[in-house]
């Protein structure tokens, strides 16, 4: 069976920082722009625009995405932001917990095992388990 990927365009708003002016003011004039529009940007700190992100799926995870946008009635997209939200949640707690667990070693608060030590503590504790 061929495997074909499929492009799921996923709008999402993108927030940008910067301002959106230098300056308004003519050279050698110290006032400011009098247009509505111009006061309107002026105003502006933060601009919020419309971005399309293209997430390439398998066709089996995009119709597993579908299925479940129509049992839960929730757009895909929010399906995925939620997912992908969670993941990158997790993913930061994971890593927060590798680089505490480093810093432990490195400080000598604990020491590092032998990988098959380790394993063979589980297998000894398994056997003492079934046993019991």
């Amino acid at each position: 069976m061929e495997q074909r990927e499929s492009n799921c365009h996923l709008p999402g708003l993108v927030s940008v920082q910067k301002p959106i002016f230098h300056t308004f003011m003519s050279p050698g004039s110290k006032e400011k722009s009098k247009s509505p529009r111009m006061k309107a940007i002026r105003g502006s700190k933060r601009v919020s625009k419309l971005a399309v992100m293209v997430m390439h799926l398998k066709p089996e995870t995009e119709l597993r995405l579908k299925e479940l946008a129509a049992t839960t009635s929730r757009a895909p997209e929010g399906l995925v932001e939620d997912a992908m939200s969670g993941y990158l949640a997790e993913l930061t707690e994971v890593r927060k917990m590798l680089d505490s667990r480093y810093d432990d070693i490195e400080s000598g608060r604990v020491a590092p095992i032998d990988g098959e030590d380790a394993f063979a503590r589980l297998r000894q504790m398994s056997q003492d388990r079934r046993r019991a």
